[in-house]
C-alpha cells in the first residue's frame, strides 16, 4: 500500500512533520514576533538555526527562549545592525567564514512606520533597514547559499505594498527627503521587498536558488509600536492607527504569522518554486506595480550603486574579461535605511 502524501498545511499551520535535519536556516530579526517563533520552529524541525539580533542581550535571551521551546542545542545568535552596511559586511564575512552551508535565509527583519530618521549610512531608516539592508546581506551570502543548493531565499514583505494602501517607488526622491510621511515610507519599502525578490530569482535561474516573497497578515508584534503615535500624522496616518487600535484583538499571533515564511522555507511542493508571491500559505497575486519587470531592473541597479556592490560586480567583470579592457555600465537610471 502507497504511503499517505504529507499534507503540508493544516489548519493554517505547517505541518511539523516536515522535517530540516542537516540543513542550516538565517533569520534575520529573530530575537521577537514572528522571528522568534520561525527560530523555535525550525529548532523543532531539526534545522541548525543561526539568529540574528541588533541588540545582542535581547538576542541572547530569546536564543535562550528559541532553546527551550524547541529542545534544540543546535541554536546560536550574532550580532547584525541592518542599519549599519558596515555591520551587515562584518556579519556576512563571519559567516562565510564559519558556515560550510546555508540552506535557507530569510529576510524578516524590519521596520514599521518609524519617525523620520536615517542609517548610519544616511538612507531613510525604512528604505535602508527593509530593503538596502537585506539587498546588501543576501547579495554577500550568495555564493554560500549556490553551493547549498537547493536553497531558498525568502522575503518578508507586507500587504502594505498594494498600491490601494499608497504603495509607490519615488523614483526622484528614495529617501523621502522632500514629502516624508512613515506610511509613504513603509509602504515603499514594502514595494521594494517583492521588486528585489521578483529580480533575484531571475538572476538566480539554473543555480537551483529559488527567491519568493510574501506577506504575513496582521500579527500582534511590537513592530506596530510607532504606530497612530507621530506628531502631525497625516489623513493615511491616522487611518492606520484607528485600523490598528479597533482590529489588533483579533490580529494573529506571531507563531500564526509566521506560517507564510515558514511554508515558504519547508515546503516540499515549493522546491523550483520561484519569483512568486505567498499569502497564507499559498501562491497570491502580488499588486500590478510588483510585477513591472523594468522596476524590478532598475531598483536593483540603484540598489547596487547604493550599497557599493555594483563597483565591486564591474571591477570583477573587468578582470574576468579577455582584453582587461572597460566594462560596459548598465543604462543609467536617474533618481531624478525587524520584523513586517
Amino acid at each position: 500500500m502507497a504511503e499517505a502524501k504529507i499534507k503540508t498545511v493544516q489548519g493554517g499551520m505547517v505541518n511539523e512533520n516536515i522535517k530540516m535535519t542537516g540543513k542550516t536556516v538565517l533569520i534575520t530579526g529573530a530575537n521577537t514576533g514572528m522571528g522568534l517563533a520561525t527560530a523555535i520552529d525550525m529548532g523543532k524541525r531539526g534545522a541548525r538555526v543561526i539568529m540574528t539580533s541588533r541588540n545582542m542581550d535581547r538576542g541572547n535571551e530569546a536564543k535562550d527562549t528559541a532553546v527551550k521551546e524547541s529542545g534544540s542545542e543546535n541554536i546560536i545568535v550574532k550580532q547584525l545592525d541592518l542599519s549599519s552596511m558596515e555591520s551587515i559586511r562584518v556579519f556576512a564575512d563571519d559567516i562565510n567564514k564559519t558556515e560550510s552551508k546555508l540552506d535557507v535565509l530569510i529576510n524578516n527583519a524590519g521596520v514599521m512606520m518609524c519617525p523620520q530618521s536615517k542609517t548610519k549610512d544616511g538612507f531613510e531608516m525604512q528604505f535602508g533597514v527593509n530593503h538596502l539592508g537585506h539587498f546588501l546581506l543576501t547579495n554577500l551570502l550568495l555564493d554560500l547559499i549556490k553551493k547549498s543548493a537547493p536553497s531558498r531565499i525568502v522575503t518578508v514583505s507586507s500587504a502594505a505594498h498594494y498600491k490601494y494602501l499608497g504603495a509607490a517607488i519615488h523614483w526622484d526622491d528614495l529617501n523621502l527627503e522632500k514629502n516624508y510621511t512613515p506610511t509613504t515610507a513603509y509602504a515603499q519599502s514594502k514595494l521594494m521587498n517583492v521588486l528585489f525578490s521578483r529580480e533575484l530569482s531571475k538572476r538566480l535561474e539554473g543555480t537551483g536558488v529559488t527567491s519568493n516573497s510574501l506577506e504575513p497578515g496582521a500579527v500582534k508584534t511590537d513592530l506596530q509600536r510607532h504606530v497612530g503615535t507621530h506628531e502631525n500624522p497625516t489623513f493615511m496616518d491616522r487611518i492606520m492607527g484607528w485600523a490598528n487600535s479597533l482590529t489588533r484583538r483579533w490580529w494573529r499571533t506571531p507563531e500564526q504569522g509566521a506560517q507564510t515564511q515558514i511554508y515558504c522555507a519547508v515546503a516540499p511542493e515549493l522546491e523550483g518554486v520561484t519569483g512568486k508571491f505567498f499569502a497564507n500559505c499559498k501562491q497570491t497575486g502580488e499588486s500590478n506595480d510588483a510585477k513591472r519587470d523594468d522596476f524590478a531592473k532598475r531598483l536593483w541597479d540603484i540598489s547596487e550603486e547604493y550599497t557599493g556592490l555594483k563597483q565591486k560586480s564591474e571591477e570583477q567583470q573587468k578582470t574576468e574579461s579577455p582584453n582587461g579592457g572597460e566594462v560596459p555600465k548598465a543604462d543609467d537610471c536617474e533618481v531624478a535605511q525587524k520584523e513586517t
